[in-house]
């Protein structure tokens, strides 16, 4: 009946620990393995006019000797597209309409197990006409940027039809997409230049209104983060950090209050996104200094800031540490700043995934075996023989091995997931399931285990069972909910099997 331990996990007596009563289980840590993982992990980025053929795209790694797909890598799909392609019509959603290019790269994403996750643009300048037409035909105020190109609207932010349409937005895609299953994050501000968050404009810079800019600021991030976390109750949340955030200047030295909005928008339950990681001159000592606030207590996710295909001069960093022609120092770069900076996630962007394989494919393997968090029991005291209906005590230490951490604190999850024992018949079947409401995995945190004595009442049949772990959701039955980085015997459903006990 014990005979998977010898490839699960050690077993030994509780000789050395006399205090602790038991047989005491080992199980054999997991150093390299990816998995997929809720706010963990590389993101894989998407075109919203893309096909799903992008999912099989190959890369030839020359550490491994063969080709891969970044998909078998990646822990979401990021898509960052304008409202109008969500939404070009009013009342008519593209990602419900099977014909549509992002319907099916939304679809094809699913099919290969990964969730969404996506940024809406709405600024005009940069990219075309990111708002749809239809919001200025009702009325929305706007400027025109560029007189030479009269469809780059920009909505004002203040304007009350504008609001009207773009709350609607938000409320559609959160009945189809406020799931964690389906959903993995919302980049929920997407205000400004690229939507990240800088070089906002609230009014016609040819035609001022001489009101205060720092008040009108405010009152529009107070609005939007508003509309997402009323929408979005179940997924997480992100928002750019940056010392001009939401401003209309796009660099240049720190605003007094960009702290205290971002701090508004993170007690709301927001979490954080960089998307300058590696370029020196904006991602600077104020972006790293207020991400050490919060490590820990919010995620982190990074975007590199340098494109290293063309369109930038990404050796005229600062730094100075790029060479011309070697992408692969701007992603050491990148992992460097990821790292400092304890991040849950990092990008697989498009034009840059490639690099990263073909030139930098240690550092993909280093941050999942090192990056985010990779969560495993390291000791378990159980009981091998227990009387029916009496209370037995488990005793357990969990240790987190990666430089992130688990965000179970962020207000989408609630504390919602929760170190739970189970008792499993000789069918795998659970019989009895023993959570443990003290043992808390955002406070596992790298180099430091905890350990928790967990009192179980086995008011089961007599019979022969096997004791299991997991990390289960509590809002799911208590269904095993996170893949803890092991080697072992686990049964189809997530259980990882650990003794045989006899109920007597």
């Amino acid at each position: 009946m014990l005979c998977f331990l010898a490839v699960s996990c050690k077993k030994d007596s509780a000789d050395n620990e006399k205090d602790i009563a038991g047989t005491l289980v080992k199980p054999s840590y997991n150093r390299s393995s990816m998995f997929r993982n809720p706010l963990n992990g590389w993101v894989m980025y998407a075109s919203a006019s893309g096909t799903p053929s992008y999912w099989d795209t190959q890369f030839y790694v020359p550490d491994l000797g063969k080709t891969v797909k970044a998909i078998d890598y990646a822990s979401a799909c990021y898509i960052r597209t304008s409202w109008r392609t969500f939404n070009p019509v009013d009342g008519v959603y593209a990602w419900r309409d099977p014909s549509t290019a992002i319907y099916k790269m939304i679809k094809g994403a699913q099919d290969k197990g990964l969730p969404i996750a996506f940024r809406i643009v709405i600024d005009g300048r940069d990219q075309g006409a990111n708002t749809p037409q239809f919001v200025f035909d009702a009325g929305a105020k706007y400027y025109v940027a560029n007189t030479s190109f009269p469809d780059r609207k920009t909505p004002v932010l203040q304007d009350p039809i504008f609001r009207k349409y773009y709350s609607k937005l938000i409320e559609e895609l959160a009945k189809d997409f406020n799931d964690l299953n389906k959903t993995s994050f919302v980049d929920a501000y997407g205000l400004g230049l690229w939507g990240e968050g800088h070089s906002v404009i609230y009014e016609d810079p040819n035609n001022p209104s001489g009101q205060n800019i720092e008040v009108i600021k405010e009152e529009v991030v107070d609005w939007i983060s508003d509309v997402y976390a009323k929408n979005f109750t179940k997924v997480p949340l992100l928002i750019n950090y940056h010392r001009v955030v939401g401003d209309p200047a796009g660099n240049g030295a720190p605003n007094p209050n960009s702290e205290k909005l971002l701090n508004k928008m993170i007690n709301k339950g927001y979490s954080l996104r960089q998307d300058a990681f590696g370029m020196t001159d904006y991602y600077q000592s104020w972006e790293k200094n207020f991400a050490k606030v919060w490590n820990f207590k919010r995620p982190i996710i990074m975007e590199g800031g340098w494109i290293t295909t063309g369109t930038h001069r990404y050796w005229t960093d600062p730094s100075g540490k790029y060479r011309q022609d070697h992408p692969e120092d701007v992603r050491q770069g990148e992992f460097d700043s990821s790292l400092e900076a304890a991040v849950n996630m990092m990008d697989f962007r498009i034009g840059e995934i490639e690099s990263w394989f073909t030139k930098s494919f240690t550092l993909c393997q280093r941050f999942i075996s090192e990056g985010g968090y990779r969560l495993y029991p390291d000791r378990v005291y159980l009981p091998e023989k227990v009387n029916s209906g009496t209370e037995t005590t488990i005793n357990h230490r969990w240790r987190n091995m990666g430089w992130g951490y688990f965000p179970n604190n962020i207000p989408q999850w609630n504390y919602k997931y929760k170190v739970a024992f189970a008792l499993l018949d000789e069918e795998n079947r659970v019989k009895k399931v023993f959570v443990d409401d003290k043992g808390e995995p955002s406070t596992w945190l790298k180099n430091n285990p905890v350990a928790y004595e967990l009192k179980a009442n086995v008011d089961v049949p007599a019979g022969n069972y096997t004791w299991a772990v997991a990390i289960v959701d509590t809002t799911n039955e208590n269904q095993p909910g996170i893949k803890l980085a092991v080697n072992g015997d686990m049964t189809s459903t997530g259980w990882l099997k650990l003794l045989g006990v006899q109920v007597q």
